[in-house]
């Protein structure tokens, strides 16, 4: 199609009909977070790079999945948390994903998850348990960014237990 605003310089418009087809599109790919989902987790991240700056013992990352048997398959015994910090470690190794085992069988200190609707069973349930029986993570925290409900879980004797707020009302 040719339009002219003005008659001496026709300009050329494409016809975004064939270039981007009308209609829904769907996907066997699992169901993405939110962009608050998202941000999220780049807060935590980025806060935390800057708190610990001066600091090289340590390895944080948002949605990076966390392989924990050495008779790895595909689809078992993996998690990706949407945050965790493993401490005494090399900070600034570029990681594709973190492997327990070529780790010197560490796994995190301390991991969030970002509920959703979608996750929150999931995260509240199954991975709360994979976190406390086989990973033994000391500080487990849930937080949804809709509704502000945050809460965490310490482990104590094997066990996660809740994490009472203070007087300031923080965890």
């Amino acid at each position: 199609m040719i339009t002219t605003s003005n008659p001496s310089q026709p300009t050329t418009e494409p016809n975004y009909e064939i270039i981007f087809p009308k209609g829904e599109f769907w996907s066997n790919e699992p169901p993405l977070e939110t962009y608050l989902h998202l941000t999220q987790i780049i807060l935590l991240l980025k806060s935390l790079q800057w708190l610990w700056q001066d600091r090289k013992d340590y390895f944080a990352a948002g949605n990076l999945t966390i392989y924990y048997s050495p008779n790895q398959k595909k689809s078992e015994n993996f998690r990706g948390p949407d945050f965790f910090v493993v401490l005494g470690t090399k900070w600034n190794q570029k990681r594709k994903s973190w492997v327990v085992w070529e780790e010197e069988g560490k796994y995190p200190n301390v991991i969030i998850e970002i509920l959703s609707y979608s996750t929150a069973a999931t995260d509240r349930g199954e991975k709360k348990q994979i976190y406390q029986d086989t990973f033994r993570t000391p500080d487990y925290f849930c937080f949804d960014p809709y509704t502000l409900e945050f809460e965490g879980f310490t482990l104590i004797s094997g066990k996660y237990q809740p994490i009472e707020t203070n007087e300031q009302g923080c965890l």
